[in-house]
């Protein structure tokens, strides 16, 4: 029996966890939690106490 010369590629899908969206996310949360400290640390106080 003869073996096929070409490997096909796996397209990943747009959809599901991944591990190339979960870094995004993981690296936009982070983001998201300093800029949360330097707000509060801006006011002085935290950001639900109004």
């Amino acid at each position: 029996m003869l073996e096929p010369n070409i490997v096909p590629k796996r397209r990943l899908p747009r959809y599901g966890f991944h591990s190339h969206t979960e870094r995004f996310n993981g690296r936009v949360a982070m983001v998201g939690f300093i800029a949360l400290v330097i707000l509060e640390m801006n006011l002085g106080h935290g950001v639900l106490i109004w």
